[in-house]
């Protein structure tokens, strides 16, 4: 099973004015009992409900909201209009672990490609300073932090994963659509991408991983095991989830 970066859901649609939205509705064992709607900033509108949520409460929670959502979402496509593609030149900000770093791109032709993260900033480092050698040069390293801090923080959740006998085989696999998966013979595949979240995030994706070593579906019990090692994962679930579309523009 896999944890998606944009998560499995069924899809709604209310109208506010004039206007038609369509939502995410995720139904689940979720803690508490209230309707939660969320708005992510790539202007994704997302209802969590528990399992017995009636249809009609749900859209009379959307509706009570429409203006609140209509506004975030106004707000979002304001923030986007002025967000440029990254360039890959010095000045741009980029995440490593939940932070923002400062870009900075120097041309040396004798000198060695590489990347250094000095106070705050990347340093980058190549012969020949084009977007596409500077992007490549940080996607590589990039990799490399990811297997280093992915090794580590599964051996810090193993101390918690006391079902998993032997420590499971870790692969680092540019995805589109998932921060990270668990084969059936418990092969763990993790997306580079998921260095650029906080540490906590990157903890949350790798228990959830774990979890379906002991359940490989998202049962009552893998949720409970869940709740159990972390029992604050839908808050990192969220805040994964609203950082996707930073992390990944």
């Amino acid at each position: 099973m896999a944890v998606p970066i944009t998560p499995e859901h069924r899809k709604l649609s209310f109208r506010y004015g004039e206007q038609r939205y369509d939502c995410a509705l995720l139904k689940g064992k979720f803690s508490g009992r209230k309707i939660v709607i969320k708005v992510h900033p790539d202007c994704r509108v997302v209802v969590a409900a528990p399992e017995d949520a009636e249809l009609k409460d749900i859209q009379n929670a959307l509706t009570k909201r429409g203006r609140w959502i209509y506004e975030q979402i106004r707000e979002f496509k304001k923030l986007q209009e002025h967000a440029l593609p990254r360039q890959y030149v010095s000045g741009e900000s980029h995440y490593y672990l939940g932070k923002q770093y400062l870009l900075k791109v120097t041309e040396q032709p004798e000198a060695t490609p590489s990347v250094k993260m000095t106070r705050g900033r990347l340093d980058v480092t190549l012969r020949q300073r084009t977007p596409e050698k500077v992007r490549a040069l940080l996607n590589e390293w990039y990799k490399a932090r990811a297997k280093e801090t992915f090794a580590k923080r599964l051996t810090a959740m193993l101390e918690q994963a006391l079902w998993v006998s032997e420590r499971p085989s870790i692969r680092v696999l540019t995805m589109k659509t998932q921060w990270g998966s668990c084969s059936p013979k418990g092969l763990i595949t993790l997306n580079p991408q998921l260095v650029k979240a906080p540490r906590d995030c990157i903890d949350y994706v790798i228990l959830h991983e774990l979890c379906h070593i002991a359940e490989h579906n998202h049962s009552e019990r893998f949720y409970r095991l869940m709740g159990q090692v972390m029992p604050n994962w839908e808050k990192m679930k969220e805040k994964l989830d609203g950082m996707a579309f930073e992390i990944l523009s």
